[in-house]
């Protein structure tokens, strides 16, 4: 009778349990071509289903769980099994704690961006909003993490998954990582602020290990039209014989311009320090790796870019955007691939990309992304005489369920 009356109240309470969970899938598809003009052209394909599943605990707390099954053609056929952001909050008077699967982004985005495994802990105060957190780096996906720090991690990193050597293949560079943070939204009603300092430590137990220590912080102000950002980083790193330091700056300039339909300005600058002889300054080298440029796809460490971008909403479903960058190699050796010419060593500009991207959203729920775009060398001097442009076409699709 007991287990009957149980049963009874469990089928009761089960919808009222449910209704307060929130689930969703997202289908995301990515197909393009690239190639050198009048050379041979390559595929790309990839593919993820990612569902969710998310909702209250309580009145003071809240859990997302997210996974993915990614389908790469990279390297050969592969189906990825992947755990995305699986989170669990939990919010005090004045605070909050996280642990799990969580997405971290420094405030110069550029040292670290993306998801780790670890806690972070933040506490709101009448001087603004300060966070610790600590995170491990070694049991997420390498292709998603992006970590790249050494010459063994860039190796791993183009290994192709085996499912038959699985732990050796498929899990990103093991590194421990931990930040303090300080965020304010508005110093005298104007400016908005936020720093922290970072430490990364090496865990792979390679002999080219790499340490590094990061100064970071981030400032942007809005005038009327106009939004103004800069940021910047010093870095410390401690490899198996020596001591390095390292630079990098962005500079943001948004502007709204006073079109009849919805459009912006954005010009950015970026700088990051290169390998300097007889010193101690080295190549800017960021924890997770974020390409810059749609062609390119350049690392940035040892690189410096000049971009204008145009984004114009022209219809309540349809937007548009138009993006010029310009490369410039920061030293003769830390940036060595496409166009670089190896005897032209001490030629330091790239050449220019051009890139252009529409999105078309006919319903709330799908988004249809078209771009296309071509990098020319010929508009630097470190390619070889006659270097061919490098052009790429993409179609993205998404299309989310809830």
């Amino acid at each position: 009778m007991k287990k009957n009356t149980a049963l009874f109240l469990t089928i009761l309470l089960l919808p009222l349990s449910l209704s307060a969970l929130d689930f969703g899938l997202l289908l995301h598809q990515n197909a393009g071509l690239k190639g050198v003009s009048g050379e041979d052209t390559a595929f790309e394909y990839q593919a993820a289903f990612i569902p969710r599943l998310s909702g209250l605990l309580g009145d003071h707390g809240d859990f997302i769980v997210t996974a993915g099954i990614n389908i790469e053609t990279e390297g050969g056929f592969h189906i990825v099994p992947e755990l995305l952001r699986t989170e669990l909050t939990w919010l005090f008077d004045s605070a909050r704690i996280a642990g799990g699967r969580m997405y971290y982004a420094a405030p110069f985005a550029r040292v670290a961006d993306g998801l780790f495994d670890g806690f972070q802990f933040a506490y709101d105060s009448h001087i603004g909003t300060f966070s610790a957190g600590a995170w491990y780096t070694g049991l997420l996906y390498k292709k998603k993490a992006n970590i790249t720090m050494t010459t063994e991690d860039a190796q791993s990193y183009h290994v192709d998954l085996d499912y038959g050597n699985f732990a050796d293949t498929y899990f990103a560079s093991k590194r421990m990582i931990a930040a303090l943070d300080w965020e304010h939204p508005a110093i005298s009603e104007m400016v908005r602020a936020n720093a922290a300092f970072m430490i990364q430590f090496d865990l792979n137990g390679e002999d080219d290990y790499l340490n590094s220590q990061y100064f970071m912080a981030k400032a942007g102000m809005t005038i009327n039209q106009f939004v103004f950002e800069l940021g910047g980083v010093f870095e410390l790193a401690q490899t198996d014989n020596d001591s390095n330091i390292a630079l990098a700056a962005e500079v943001n300039v948004f502007w709204t311009l006073p079109t009849p339909f919805s459009s912006r300005l954005l010009f950015t600058g970026y700088f990051s320090s290169g390998k300097v002889a007889d010193s101690s300054i080295a190549a800017f080298t960021p924890v997770t790796t974020k390409s810059y440029g749609n062609i390119l796809e350049a690392k940035p460490s040892g690189i410096s870019a000049l971009t204008l971008d145009y984004t114009a909403r022209l219809h309540k479903t349809f937007s548009a955007s138009l993006t010029s960058s310009y490369f410039i190699r920061s030293d003769e050796g830390t940036y060595t691939g496409y166009p670089v010419d190896t005897g032209k060593n001490k030629a330091f500009f790239l050449g220019n990309e051009f890139f252009a991207q529409m999105v078309w959203s006919p319903v709330s729920d799908l988004q249809i992304i078209p771009g296309f775009g071509i990098f020319i060398p010929g508009m630097g001097n470190a390619a070889s005489d006659g270097e061919k442009p490098l052009w790429r076409i993409k179609l993205a699709a998404v299309l989310a369920l809830y």
